[in-house]
């Protein structure tokens, strides 16, 4: 028996340290006093973003309402009070991300002498399934906290909704008082109208599994709509970028010029208008600053 276990305790001792070699590092947790942004990863870590790809809030033209319902949302979350989450939807390039990153950074410019920085945290489509365990990691943290998903929908085949629903909402714990949920989409009710034909189909009754699919967006409490921008707002953004870089040229060809972009791309958006002042730019030897 003795030497029986003899010959065994090398070998135990040997698997001991080949599982210690294969078991992943401990986690430190991330400092979030390093960035004022941060990227939700695939490893279910905050990685930092030094600096965050925003536009000034006095650049989004032609969304007046929509900027200031989300400010002042925003501003009120920022002072503790009651908020809603926010879903910011319709036409592609009208600035939805762009006026949530810039609402962010107008709230913290703006914030009283000692108060904490609001945080921003992206979270991707394809990792929404661990929007519950980032949640978690966010409650007992004294920052408040935004969390961003931009471009969010749901195809045919896709349950990761449920867990959008349960974080936001629906779970035992409720949504912690110091986080938000902004997203962006396409869509208004997130979900692919074959995707809610295929639940009304199969469905027992069908009004249910409509009312299911709706309900996601319901757990929103702002609901802001983004439309095509006509073409006197297209050239007032054409006109804002302008003298905000500090660009040199005659109103008559900017007008003309910013007029042809457009058509030529068969839009007119707040992209739209920032693709022909880069281009403008470098036509003219100047840099966007």
């Amino acid at each position: 028996m003795t030497t029986t276990l003899d010959t065994l305790l090398p070998l135990l001792e040997r698997i001991a340290t080949a599982l210690e070699r294969a078991a992943p590092p401990e986690r430190t947790p991330t400092d979030v006093t390093q960035a004022d942004a941060f990227v939700w990863g695939p490893d279910r870590r905050l990685q930092p973003v030094p600096h965050v790809n925003r536009v000034e809030m006095g650049l989004l033209t032609g969304i007046d309402r929509n900027r200031d319902i989300l400010a002042e949302n925003t501003g009120r979350f920022a002072k503790g009070l009651p908020a809603n989450n926010a879903l910011l939807w319709g036409a592609r390039g009208m600035g939805k991300s762009s006026l949530v990153k810039a609402v962010q950074a107008e709230v913290n410019a703006t914030r009283p002498a000692g108060a904490l920085p609001m945080k921003l945290v992206e979270i991707h489509r394809e990792d929404i399934e661990a929007l519950p365990d980032l949640m978690a990691l966010l409650r007992p943290d004294p920052h408040r906290w935004i969390v961003f998903c931009d471009d969010l929908s749901f195809d045919a085949d896709d349950t990761s909704y449920k867990s959008l629903k349960t974080a936001l909402d629906g779970g035992i714990e409720g949504r912690p008082a110091n986080v938000l949920f902004y997203a962006t989409s396409n869509r208004r009710h997130l979900l692919a109208r074959e995707m809610v034909e295929n639940e009304r189909s199969t469905a027992i009754n069908p009004g249910e599994a409509v009312e299911e699919k709706v309900s996601l967006s319901d757990r929103f409490g702002l609901w802001l709509g983004f439309h095509k921008c006509s073409q006197d707002d297209y050239l007032a953004m054409i006109r804002a970028y302008v003298d905000h870089h500090g660009l040199a040229v005659e109103p008559e060809r900017l007008r003309a010029e910013a007029l042809e972009w457009a058509t030529t791309r068969g839009s007119r958006s707040g992209r739209t208008a920032f693709q022909f002042i880069q281009d403008l730019a470098g036509r003219l030897g100047q840099t966007l600053g």
